[in-house]
Formats: C-alpha cells, structure tokens, sequence
C-alpha cells in the first residue's frame, strides 16, 4: 500500500512539475515585446538578392543583403524587399518578420518620390492568410527562418537566398 501511495504522490508531482513548465512556457510568450525597429535602411536595387515570389505571379522579388537585420532581443527578422513588374514598376517595402508566430509586419513604403512612408498602424499578419502576395512566406521558406526561429546571422540567410538548395 505505501509504495502504491508513494507511486500516485510521484505521478501527481511530475505532473505538476510538467504543468508548471508548460505554464512558463506560456508566460514567454505573454512577456514577448518587439524592440523598437530601426528607422528604413537604404537600399540599393543593384545588389538585390532574388528569391521565388508567388507562383504564377508576374513580380519578381528580392532583398538587399546590406537591409538585412536579425534582432536577437526579439527574435525578429527586418530586411527591404523589392516586388519588380515587368514593365519596371517597383515596390519597395521594409517589413520583418517573426518566425517563431510565422507573422509578418509592413512598417513602411518607399514613395515613387524616393521618400519612405511610415505605415500609420503598421500591424503583425498571418503570413499563411490569403494574401494577395505571399511573399513574406516565400522569403521564410527561402531562408530568413530554421522553422520557428531565425537564422543564426545575416550571412546564413544571404547563403540561403543564393543557394536555394541549402
């Protein structure tokens, strides 16, 4: 009877154990805050790394390695991305992403006057939603995210990008 007794107060007390690990999980992720972003980078289209855009879409995309940054406080991807037309017709966008909630953020668009306009309310979406363009999700896959987290340096995801076989 007492090694019966003994056995339940051991399960009752892993359990407990595991149930307040996972609620410090949960509590992480309540305490999550994005550090402030940096004000747009500049960019030059010239050094553009290139990565797949959305299937059947006309756009070409690419990212200007030297837009590229990966926030270790808040586990945060920032970088410029180019959607070309081609006819020429460019748009220019500085977002980030947050690969451990697979979300995306537009903080702001470079104006055909070659001024970056700050988005007024800019706010994390689904990159899985249905989307006109997908190609936050595209640029994850491509190699600005290893699943949930982000690459270990800025050079790995420009490897990624040019070796698209990584």
């Amino acid at each position: 009877m007492n090694r019966q007794v003994l056995t339940a107060w051991a399960c009752g007390l892993l359990l407990g154990l595991s149930g307040a690990a996972w609620a410090g999980f949960a509590d992480e992720e309540v305490e999550w805050k994005e550090s402030e972003a940096p004000p747009p980078p500049a960019f030059d289209v010239g050094r553009l790394v290139r990565f797949e855009g959305t299937p059947g879409s006309s756009l070409t995309y690419g990212v200007d390695p030297a837009s590229i940054s990966i926030s270790k406080a808040d586990g945060l991807v920032r970088y410029v991305v180019v959607a070309s037309s081609p006819s020429g017709a460019r748009n220019v966008m500085y977002e980030a992403i947050r690969c451990a909630t697979g979300e995306f953020k537009t903080y702001a668009r470079y104006s055909p006057e070659g001024q970056w306009r700050m988005t007024s309310n800019p706010e994390w979406r689904s990159m899985f939603d249905n989307l006109p363009s997908k190609h936050a999700l595209r640029l994850a896959k491509a190699g600005a995210c290893d699943n949930a987290a982000p690459p270990a340096s800025v050079g790995q995801l420009v490897s990624r990008l040019k070796n698209p076989a990584y």
